[in-house]
């Protein structure tokens, strides 16, 4: 069955944009004195990586920055979004930073800006320096304050040319994947006991925003994965199931960002966030953009009684799913649906980005020519969603595909398929795919109809 593509038009005043990873893209993952991050302790585990896969070469893409500049600036994205990982930067966690590897980004930002496109740097996807969590990682309080210090380390040698930051990838993943059941590293299965890790990691966005600030940058944020939570029932048990849920994967987050409070955890019993001082007013005032990340719905019941997790993810009934089945459906209007939430519940919310959306779909290994027509479909119905959202008055400025290539997907290996691009894990060979001409298409019969709009203005 062919998938059906929304011809409604892009809105015309988006910016566009397209995302990769360090880990997942780059390869040579010590090159140029770069260290340990928990991924690589992850990797090391036996029977951690679906299909055994290290992360090396991947898309070998800290060799062949030309050939993914190439890529961003064919499909005539305004800016491009990309990770410089901690472990690379600073080994150890600290000190004054390594000067081969800032060299390196030093190098990709020029190259970005030559062809036109504005570099985006993220400061942290997901790659802790192995030391700082063997100090406690993000439990622990100082870890914030180390951020901050690599954020000043980055900003001291890309300032100049690099004005707008995030600073952390969806942190609710790293607490509620890294350190709450372990799917992700560092593989802790800590349950409730992994809160202070989004405490930690909001207060470590604000020292970062603060020390990007003091050198110049014009606007900084933090990225975080939301969702839209169903209730799989209409009963009580079912909706408390999810309005628990809903609180710990989106509002734990964006409640400090965006309205200064914390949600009342101690009244559903849980431990109390370790709020400090000015903590709060410090994470409030930290934000210039919001970040948000989506790609699928949540629906989750009620578990057993006695379960150590009072709710349940299920799958969600009557969806099509992408390649990662019914751990992933696909339902657009719930991207609109959760902004314009977002919206109500922060009237005075600062520009909103979306900083990743896309899908996995089963694609060939081998070199040649891909018709992503299911890919094709999510983006556009994606993008429609956003036009309905910014309609209602959600102020989104900026939509950003995941991903520009195909990439190694975590525990997943290369298992899975994300990209505009793909990739020959095996040679390296890059080849645009459908949704690469579709997207670069649309760009520019958007970017078309905001000049029109303007010249008859």
């Amino acid at each position: 069955m062919t998938p059906h593509i929304p011809d409604r038009p892009a809105p015309a005043r988006l910016r566009w944009s397209a995302a990769t990873s360090s880990l997942q893209i780059e390869g040579s993952r010590h090159a140029d004195g770069g260290g340990r991050s928990i991924w690589d302790d992850e990797i090391a585990k036996p029977g951690r990586i679906r299909d055994g896969s290290t992360a090396d070469p991947a898309c070998d893409s800290y060799r062949r920055v030309e050939d993914d500049i190439a890529a961003v600036a064919g499909l005539g994205v305004d800016r491009y979004r990309f990770s410089i990982p901690w472990a690379r930067v600073q080994p150890d966690g600290r000190g004054r930073g390594n000067a081969a590897a800032l060299d390196h980004y030093s190098r990709v930002v020029d190259g970005l800006l030559a062809a036109g496109v504005t570099p985006f740097p993220t400061l942290y996807h997901w790659e802790l320096p192995s030391v700082v969590e063997e100090e406690g990682g993000w439990l622990n309080r100082d870890t914030a304050e180390r951020f901050a210090e690599y954020a000043a380390v980055v900003a001291d040698r890309l300032g100049d040319r690099v004005s707008d930051w995030y600073t952390i990838n969806e942190p609710a993943m790293t607490t509620l994947q890294g350190y709450a059941v372990g799917t992700l590293a560092p593989g802790r299965q800590l349950l409730f006991g992994a809160l202070p890790t989004a405490h930690h990691q909001l207060l470590a966005h604000a020292g970062a925003a603060e020390a990007l600030r003091a050198r110049g940058s014009a606007r900084v944020g933090l990225v975080n994965n939301h969702t839209w939570v169903l209730p799989l029932r209409d009963t009580e048990e079912d909706r408390r199931a999810a309005l628990l849920y809903d609180l710990m994967h989106n509002r734990l987050f964006s409640e400090p960002l965006l309205s200064g409070t914390t949600p009342d955890l101690e009244t559903l019993g849980l431990p109390a966030l370790p709020v400090v001082g000015d903590d709060l007013a410090r994470i409030a005032g930290s934000v210039d953009f919001y970040g948000v990340n989506f790609y699928n719905p949540t629906t989750v019941t009620a578990a057993a009684p006695g379960a150590a997790i009072p709710f349940e993810i299920v799958p969600t009934p009557g969806l099509p799913v992408t390649g990662f089945g019914p751990e992933w459906p696909i339902m657009p209007s719930a991207l609109r649906d959760l902004l314009i939430d977002l919206r109500a519940r922060h009237p005075r919310m600062p520009p909103v980005i979306i900083g990743e959306n896309g899908a996995s779909f089963p694609e060939p290994d081998t070199a040649g020519p891909v018709d992503d027509a299911d890919r094709i479909a999510y983006l556009a119905a994606h993008i429609d969603a956003v036009g309905e959202a910014i309609e209602a008055g959600v102020p989104v400025e900026e939509y950003t595909v995941w991903s520009l290539l195909d990439n190694w997907e975590w525990t997943d290996g290369y298992t899975q398929r994300f990209g505009l691009v793909h990739v020959d894990f095996a040679t390296g060979a890059r080849t645009p795919k459908a949704s690469y001409g579709w997207y670069r298409d649309l760009i520019a019969r958007a970017r078309s109809s905001r000049r029109t709009s303007a010249a008859s203005a």
